[in-house]
């Protein structure tokens, strides 16, 4: 049986492994999506690292509070 303290950093883990597995075709894929509904490339790039960089930002910070918990 698995101790209970260890579940967070598992989480943690499986968290980081799927930025990981993004492909560059899934980035793209995304990016073609956003800008097919009215954006520019420019501002479809922007939102696509945007959204990556705040999910990214999430993460870390939901990892820390686990971890300091």
């Amino acid at each position: 049986m698995m101790p209970m303290n260890i579940i967070p950093t598992l989480d943690g883990e499986r968290d980081q492994d799927l930025f990981e597995s993004v492909t560059e075709e899934e980035i793209i894929r995304l990016w073609r999506s956003i800008k097919g509904r009215g954006l520019s490339e420019d501002e479809a790039w922007h939102a696509v690292v945007t959204g990556i960089a705040l999910d990214m930002a999430f993460a870390k910070s939901k990892t820390c509070t686990q971890i300091e918990h």
